[in-house]
């Protein structure tokens, strides 16, 4: 059962012949992926203490992931020299027109864009219940997501989640063999979200144009 299971998720990663390096892939992701249980069907009872209220549903782990904490992709030689003469062009701009504090900024996000850039980001432990999504030990409830869709970011396919409290999106990189499925994951939070991509806010149609108009690669 558990391998039905555990197959409808991450789909058969295996060949029917497999050899040592093959086996101990496939044992090293049964180790990185604990177990798949989907949940029970409980008939909803009304509370005998309090009227008007439901007796509470037990919390059920539905799959449960590792994966990184955000997309990377590495940077050549051109990208960090771009932002650099941007950034000193950006400075100079804002030092003769007397504004000090806005230099400081733009050098605080230079560094940012940097370590982000050369410093691969950790994994982090994921779970989806039937009560909402838990990043490691902190927990976001159903009551607190809005809509959900797919996308591409740095190269890479992720799962982007609205937010309405901080940090106003949830995004989760999805990897192939070690994430559960682009579509059973649809599946599941349809259940509960809705699937629209809402549209580009000014912050993202700003970026967007500037990455149009000066490539940095």
């Amino acid at each position: 059962m558990f391998e039905k299971i555990k197959t409808a998720l991450f789909g058969n990663q295996a060949g029917e012949k497999l050899g040592p390096d093959q086996a101990a892939a496939e044992q090293l992701m049964r180790e990185q992926v604990a177990s798949v249980r989907m949940p029970e069907q409980f008939k909803m009872e009304n509370s005998k203490v309090a009227p008007g209220f439901y007796r509470p549903i037990p919390e059920e782990t539905l799959v449960e992931w590792d994966a990184p904490a955000r997309p990377f992709k590495k940077r050549n030689r051109q990208f960090f020299s771009t932002i650099i003469i941007i950034a000193i062009l950006i400075s100079l701009i804002l030092f003769f027109a007397g504004q000090v504090l806005p230099v400081a900024v733009v050098i605080s996000i230079v560094f940012l864009v940097y370590v982000t850039a050369v410093i691969p980001p950790q994994n982090l432990h994921y779970k989806l219940t039937n009560y909402g999504i838990y990043i490691e030990k902190e927990a976001f409830s159903w009551l607190s997501m809005g809509r959900f869709w797919f996308d591409d970011k740095s190269g890479q396919r992720v799962l982007e989640i609205e937010l309405y409290k901080f940090p106003g999106r949830l995004t989760f990189v999805l990897v192939d063999g070690q994430t559960p499925r682009e579509k059973d994951l649809a599946e599941v939070l349809s259940e509960v979200l809705l699937q629209e991509k809402p549209e580009p806010t000014t912050y993202e149609k700003v970026a967007d144009w500037l990455k149009d108009k000066v490539p940095l690669e």
